[in-house]
């Protein structure tokens, strides 16, 4: 049989990985397989060159063992390991394992004890209540996997912004390498509009000749142009095809013609990069996050399209977590990884006592991180500062689950609800509203409660609990966590408008997690909120003197 490409190994190779996990053993080797597999999926050159040259372990995630495998796999379409875990369980149970919070041992539970083999079986076991009275799976599990089969069908075949990342940037750099003939390699599509899952993998650049259109594995798509026509294709290929058709039908207003060739009077081209082609229009350059046909177009027609936030303008990270709680870092790694960044601050907010599952922190242990950051402050110095923080768990009636007078230490509270999700809306919006209220409330944490692909936000008045954080002054988090990316970026001009200040804040439990700053900032663009009232631009300076104000209003109504 003829040798198979990038993108059929890899599909091989992510079988492979979710058989090894329904074997059960080491979760790392299956996960290991999915990282390779995710690698080739980005592939540019080849899988016959890299072979042919002994190069495959230059591939992310590519060690010895895995080269041989996907060796094997490229010149026989099959391996003998993978063939003996195919006589073990059907090819249709594989697919169950896209349902967000269904694991691997509880897939192999339904297949073995309840016969189920395939997604469409799944859901139809569940809607006639046979895996509620299978013992050890139950109704919990039952409501579980109704819920989130609709979750698993929505995200089909889309990436969360980090794993898109990495995809493109590999990619990117295995074009750079390979084919150093093209130029102004950029990437298009959802990921340059900041969509918070991206399906669609672009890939533009320039050569010497006109266009041609490459698919790799994984959807991902590789669209060369020349220079003439560079600009018009990045254009397209980032879309949103809302925005796309609002220009072509302005364009016919004005008696031209908008197409991937670029922007044409009769025959004559008169624009063929993206800013000549909005200036063309009469319109400022619109950034990529704002091309989704939701207004932006209106609002640069009258002037008024917003300055967005960017990375640099943030001087601090607020709500983290250190290993008092359930972080891995203690305070001080974590504030010296911060300041290496260039941060003036960092804001730690260990989880609370009622936190139980996450190593809430006792008043005892709040005692002494307070002063172990004291100590820590003194030897930062004035340039550099730890401010005290707590994400308090909102309790089910709102109330938040410290005394006043444990609340009181702090320089700053993230408020957030980390159970009882299933309240109905209005005793959920009601629980929020009284924790908005309480006067100890800094910021609000992931609002919603959503976890992109694994759960649905929990069902509240979003608009009412904006009102509710304008009139008390509680800010409005924008969790930058890639899995959460909580205020949704669709109800942030909602936000701006009812008066409400935003923070962009990582939830950051490890040291890499402090970069996740840049999927918030993404989702900020995205919503439209330029950098003013973003609470975490303000420099360490005003920051001391917005939550030492608070503090004093706090003691006055006292």
């Amino acid at each position: 049989m003829p040798s198979l490409d990038a993108r059929e190994v890899a599909s091989l190779l992510r079988e492979y990985a979710q058989r090894t996990a329904l074997r059960g053993g080491n979760p790392y080797r299956a996960k290991a397989y999915s990282r390779a597999a995710d690698s080739l999926a980005a592939l540019i050159v080849p899988l016959d060159v890299l072979i042919d040259e002994d190069r495959l372990t230059e591939i992310p995630g590519v060690g010895d063992a895995i080269a041989d495998i996907i060796t094997k796999l490229h010149k026989t379409g099959s391996h003998p390991s993978l063939e003996k875990l195919r006589k073990e369980i059907p090819a249709g149970v594989l697919e169950m394992l896209a349902v967000p919070g269904l694991r691997p041992e509880k897939v192999l539970r339904l297949y073995k004890d309840l016969g189920i083999g395939s997604l469409s079986e799944l859901e139809a076991a569940a809607k006639d209540d046979r895996i509620k009275k299978a013992k050890g799976l139950g109704a919990t599990l039952q409501t579980k996997i109704l819920q989130n089969l609709a979750i698993a069908k929505s995200g089909e075949g889309r990436l969360h912004l980090h794993r898109a990342a990495a995809l493109l940037a590999q990619a990117e750099d295995s074009i750079r390498k390979s084919r150093p003939e093209l130029k102004r390699v950029t990437i298009a599509g959802d990921f340059r509009r900041g969509c918070e899952l991206v399906g669609d993998l672009t890939i533009v650049a320039e050569a010497a000749k006109h266009k041609t259109s490459t698919p790799s594995a994984n959807g991902l798509r590789i669209q060369v142009s020349d220079r003439k026509h560079f600009g018009a294709a990045l254009l397209f290929a980032t879309g949103s095809a809302a925005h796309i058709e609002q220009l072509q039908a302005l364009a016919a207003e004005k008696g031209m013609r908008l197409d991937a060739d670029g922007l044409h009077k009769g025959r004559t081209l008169i624009a063929g990069e993206e800013a000549d082609i909005y200036q063309a229009f009469g319109l400022p350059f619109i950034d990529p996050e704002l091309r989704e046909g939701r207004g932006e177009i209106e609002a640069a027609l009258k002037g008024k399209l917003p300055k967005l936030v960017t990375d640099q303008d943030l001087r601090g990270i607020l709500h983290c977590h250190t290993d008092a709680s359930d972080g891995t870092e203690t305070l001080e790694t974590m504030a010296k990884a911060t300041r290496q960044r260039g941060f003036e601050y960092f804001g730690v907010a260990d989880h609370s006592k009622s936190a139980h599952y996450a190593g809430g922190l006792s008043v005892e242990e709040i005692t002494q991180q307070h002063r172990e950051a004291d100590r820590l402050n003194k030897r930062f110095g004035k340039d550099f500062r730890i401010l005290k923080g707590i994400e308090s768990d909102i309790l089910a009636d709102g109330s938040l689950d410290y005394d006043d007078d444990v609340l009181e230490r702090f320089d700053f509270v993230v408020a957030s609800i980390h159970g009882r999700f299933k309240l109905d809306r209005k005793a959920q919006t009601q629980r929020l509203l009284r924790a908005i209220s309480n006067p100890h409330t800094t910021i609000i944490g992931h609002m919603t409660g959503r976890q992109l692909q694994r759960r649905p936000g929990y069902e509240i008045d979003v608009e009412k609990v904006l009102r509710a954080c304008a009139k008390h002054d509680v800010v409005v988090e924008i969790n930058a966590h890639p899995w959460r990316l909580d205020l949704d970026w669709r109800w942030h001009q909602a936000a701006l408008e009812f008066g409400c200040m935003m923070s962009i804040n990582p939830d950051a439990h490890s040291i890499p997690e402090l970069d996740h700053m840049h999927w918030g900032v993404l989702m900020a663009r995205k919503g439209g909120v330029p950098a003013d009232p973003v609470l975490n631009v303000m420099t360490l300076a005003e920051i001391t003197r917005y939550l030492r104000q608070k503090r004093r209003s706090l003691a006055r109504a006292a």
